[in-house]
């Protein structure tokens, strides 16, 4: 018969559980798991009215420099559909709303085509500044600005995000596959396993892609059906 004291074997066990954490600790592994749920956590506090009060004043990244506006978003607050694009272009910049050049027109053009207006549903990006020379948004870029979207999806709970080119989609979905592999089909959220009433995305050519590109709007039209479809069914 084993006669050790149970005290002893309990306390050899928390030894043990100890030394095994601070070694991945060392290592890194829990801060990578910690640091993983940080961006969907920032500003969990902040309602779209305050969100949009910090972003105005934001100095997290060096695009602040240049800018002119912030361009945090427009639209439904309750939206069912949420457009999501990857950063503000000169005419954003200046009138602080997304979408509004010429490849804003064209989106425009496809929100009546699918019976519905710009105030039904809601516009945003990932970026809230724009870049010089309307640049592709650098990943540390992506990282400090992405938290706005985060919570701006929080908060209007759409049941379809449509996802505007590969900077958008590769974000929305943590993935770095090509839009062209990604479109014409419905994706999870990659936020999916921390968002309740999660939504699916979409994704799709940007509206800018489709101005030198005008035979990819057969294709974009397609995707747009399908969302229909989707909200017609949900």
């Amino acid at each position: 018969m084993d006669s050790s004291d149970p005290r002893d074997e309990l306390l050899h066990i928390v030894a043990t559980v100890r030394e095994y954490v601070v070694e991945q600790l060392e290592f890194g592994l829990f801060e990578a798991e910690i640091n993983e749920s940080e961006p969907e956590q920032k500003y969990a506090d902040l309602d779209l009215s305050a969100l949009n009060i910090d972003a105005q004043s934001c100095v997290k990244c060096g695009l602040h420099e240049g800018r002119n506006t912030v361009v945090f978003g427009v639209g439904n607050p309750n939206a069912d559909l949420m457009f999501v694009g990857e950063a503000p272009g000169a005419d954003e910049d200046r009138q602080g709303e997304p979408f509004v050049g010429r490849a804003g027109k064209l989106l425009t053009d496809i929100i009546k085509a699918m019976d519905f207006t710009r105030e039904d549903i809601y516009i945003a990006n990932v970026l809230k500044c724009r870049p010089p020379g309307n640049r592709n948004p650098a990943p540390d870029e992506v990282e400090t600005c992405s938290p706005y979207l985060l919570r701006q999806i929080t908060l209007i709970q759409p049941k379809v995000i449509v996802a505007l080119g590969s900077f958008a989609a590769k974000m929305l979905l943590d993935t770095n596959t090509s839009i062209s592999a990604l479109r014409g089909k419905f994706h999870e959220y990659a936020l999916t396993t921390h968002s309740e009433n999660a939504p699916v995305i979409m994704p799709t050519f940007h509206p800018a892609y489709l101005l030198r590109n005008q035979t990819a709007k057969r294709e974009v039209w397609e995707d747009m059906q399908q969302v229909m479809e989707f909200l017609k069914g949900n």
